[in-house]
Formats: C-alpha cells, structure tokens, sequence
C-alpha cells in the first residue's frame, strides 16, 4: 500500500497552516511556495480538505485558508482520510470485497492488526505535537 501525492501534500499543507497563530488564514500560493507543491494540485488538494470539515477557504482581498479545528484536534490520519478515504491495505479489508478465501484465509487478521496499527498511530500524530517538536528541534 502506497499514500497518493495527494495525501503526502495534505499533510504537509495542514502542517503549513498549523505553524500561524489560530484563526489566521494563509494564502494558498504561499503554502505552495513554502512546501513546493503545485498551485492546481494543492487547490484540489484544499478542497478535500475543505468537505472533511479540516479547512475554510475565503475568497478575495485578505481571504486564504485557516484550520477549522484547533492543531491539537487534527491529526494525519485526518488528512490521510480526507484525501484517501478509507484505508485498506488489501482489498479484502476495504468493505464492499466479497473474497471467496476469507473464511478460511491466515493472513488476513495479520494484515488488520498492521493496517489498524498504521491508523492508530496517525491518530496519535497531531498538527500541534510535530510543529511543537518542529520548534523544540530549533
């Protein structure tokens, strides 16, 4: 299993946003600039982002994007969902797979445990504990 592009920039742009004081927008061209992610790429990346309830985008004269939650509330695994979707290591973990081997299949439950591992500690990495760590570091 492979995260997208998409997902890698998602976090690297919550991360961007989780660095501004709380309530204050960014300008979009500045977060592609800084992480050099492609304007039209991060635009439909902000959107995910946007319908999952993470950002608002304001249009116009002193507009950009702000985090809708405080960065102690958002974690990758947000990002990771919002631009992914569920994740499923293989297909038989994803829902809606009907596969004839699972009753009887040895490795599946190990491949749960790892994807539900891997989810778990997403959720334990918040916006707020890496740009802390950022700011320790310095």
């Amino acid at each position: 299993m492979r995260l997208t592009r998409q997902a890698e920039y998602a976090m690297r742009a919550l991360l961007e946003l989780a660095r501004v004081p709380a309530g204050e927008v960014m300008e979009t061209a500045v977060i592609a600039r800084r992480q050099d992610i492609p304007k039209v790429f991060l635009k439909k990346t902000i959107q995910a982002l946007a319908r999952a309830g993470l950002v608002e985008t304001k249009r116009g004269a002193g507009g950009g994007i702000r985090l809708l939650k405080p960065a102690g509330q958002i974690t990758l695994a947000d990002a990771i969902t919002a631009t992914e979707g569920n994740i499923a290591f293989n297909p038989c973990l994803g829902g809606g797979e009907n596969c004839p081997n699972a009753p009887s299949c040895r490795i599946r439950s190990a491949i749960r445990r790892g994807q539900q591992a891997f989810m778990e500690e997403m959720r334990r990495e918040s916006l707020a504990a890496i740009v802390s760590r950022e700011k320790d570091e310095n």
